[in-house]
């Protein structure tokens, strides 16, 4: 875990469904140390589940790689990223049925947020999905 400071937070995550709730834990630590963060843990927290477990069981990459979760306040927005090593950008399935067990992550992520997205790494490799969460709730 690392601290990059007050407004800021990174941490490196292995490939494995259990980071998922530790991407949460990390989440909720960082927003109890800023003022108002309170308003933005719920959303927060689902945004962040969702956009790791995609890194988790989408990105296909060799064994090994790590995924890094990033937050970061933005005027009064909290900015998650998640990077991992896949360059296959994510794409939202309208069509999930009330059967399917899976498919609505995305959707998900879209509601809640403000805005989101996909970028390459400025690595070169692999991709950061982002999504800005406010107090205001999703667009």
């Amino acid at each position: 875990m690392s601290t990059v400071g007050l407004s800021a937070f990174e941490t490196m995550l292995t490939r494995h469904r259990r980071p998922v709730g530790a991407a949460r834990d990390y989440l909720r630590q960082f927003l109890e140390q800023v003022p108002g963060g309170s308003a933005l843990l719920g959303d927060g927290q689902l945004v962040v589940s969702e956009l790791v477990t995609n890194a988790v069981v989408h990105a296909r990459v060799s064994p090994g790689r790590e995924i890094a979760v990033r937050f970061e306040l933005v005027c009064g927005h909290l900015r998650i990223e998640v990077h991992d090593a896949s360059s296959e950008k994510p794409a939202i399935r309208r069509a999930a049925g009330p059967d399917d067990l899976s498919g609505r992550g995305l959707c998900l992520v879209e509601a809640l947020s403000v805005e989101w997205g996909c970028e390459p790494r400025p690595e070169g490799i692999g991709k950061i999905i982002w999504a800005l969460v406010g107090p205001e709730g999703g667009a």
